[in-house]
């Protein structure tokens, strides 16, 4: 029997599609509505793997609009009733439920504050929605598994797509518009070889540097949720600095590197694990000491970073499976967690 998780997986292509297709005129409002404030810095408003979609986007806006972006604790409003100065400001705040109270509160905070308000959701209209400037259905669809997956990858997706819109980044429009084929590409990747490595193991790394380190935290977030295996995001600067001391013979790594400036030193991050035993898994090209793990093609960095999602959600599921878990519903987890 197929899980609600691979079926979500295998509709990421056609959801990203179908935002593309219904959502172009709010995309392109909010794009202009950025381009018009133009904003000193951003902020954002999420939590889990909407969070981690956030990060995501703080590399790209921060690359290629050159503002900085920071994530802003949504407790700052629910909790300790505190409001920020955020005039001249944006604020994208990113819930698939659009309900959540604290996330909900956060986004009225930074409005009342003078930040342009954008929620990106997967429910309309939403306490979320009603609570922005301007709110984009991220088009996802039904998800029933409790592990996000087509949500994560389209709000990034309408991050980019609002991005390229604010910096008429044509390059970055194009290799958006060409992604439902890049990921339908990617669905067949095989990640299978990390199987062996994860066998008997209980902890890993998972390793990134810019955009990649985004994907390094979602997935390692997806194996805590699914398969119950302790799984740790590092940058591949930060994790010589002293995680690497529980790098010892066959425990598993894996790098996420996709095509731009920082991939020449994640794999050789990589390579240098392999050598002292580690075993280590790459995505990038050229790795000498490090095993390679296949990655789709999309011509633009930001895209050929998302596109690194794809196959690793395939294998995760997979290997939740293998390990006699469900991963549609994994232990003491639920969909929709509304915090305060």
């Amino acid at each position: 029997m197929t899980t609600h998780m691979r079926q979500e997986i295998n509709e990421i292509p056609t959801a990203v599609s179908r935002l593309l297709d219904r959502q172009g005129p709010s995309l392109r409002d909010a794009g202009l509505a950025l381009k018009a404030a133009d904003p000193a810095f951003l902020v954002t408003i999420a939590r889990g793997s909407s969070d981690h979609a956030c990060h995501f986007l703080k590399y790209a806006v921060e690359q290629y609009a050159g503002r900085a972006v920071a994530s802003i604790g949504p407790s700052l409003a629910s909790i300790y009733g505190k409001s920020l100065r955020l005039n001249g400001a944006a604020a994208i705040a990113v819930s698939q439920s659009g309900k959540s109270p604290d996330i909900v509160a956060m986004t009225k905070s930074a409005r009342d504050a003078g930040a342009v308000t954008i929620a990106l959701t997967n429910t309309l209209p939403s306490p979320l929605s009603e609570a922005s400037d301007h709110a984009i259905d991220i088009q996802a669809g039904p998800e029933l598994a409790v592990a996000a997956t087509k949500s994560y990858v389209s709000s990034i997706v309408a991050g980019l797509a609002m991005l390229g819109e604010w910096t008429d980044d044509v390059d970055l429009a194009r290799a958006v518009r060409d992604l439902p084929e890049t990921l339908n590409r990617a669905l067949a990747l095989d990640w299978s070889p990390l199987q062996a490595a994860l066998d008997g193991a209980d902890s890993l790394y998972m390793l990134g540097r810019g955009p990649a380190l985004a994907i390094a935290s979602e997935a390692a977030l997806k194996f805590k949720e699914t398969s119950e295996i302790h799984a740790e995001a590092y940058s591949s600067a930060e994790v010589l600095h002293g995680p690497v001391a529980l790098v010892g013979k066959k425990f598993p790594v894996v790098g996420f590197a996709s095509r731009d400036a920082a991939t020449a030193s994640t794999v050789a991050t990589l390579d240098d694990l392999a050598r002292k035993g580690a075993a280590a898994f790459v995505t990038g090209d050229g790795a000498d000491a490090a095993a390679e793990l296949p990655a789709a093609r999309t011509g633009h960095p930001l895209t050929d970073a998302l596109a690194l999602i794809i196959p690793f959600y395939g294998f995760v599921e997979a290997f939740s499976r293998s390990r006699g878990f469900n991963p549609d519903a994994p232990a003491a987890l639920k969909k929709v967690t509304e915090t305060h």
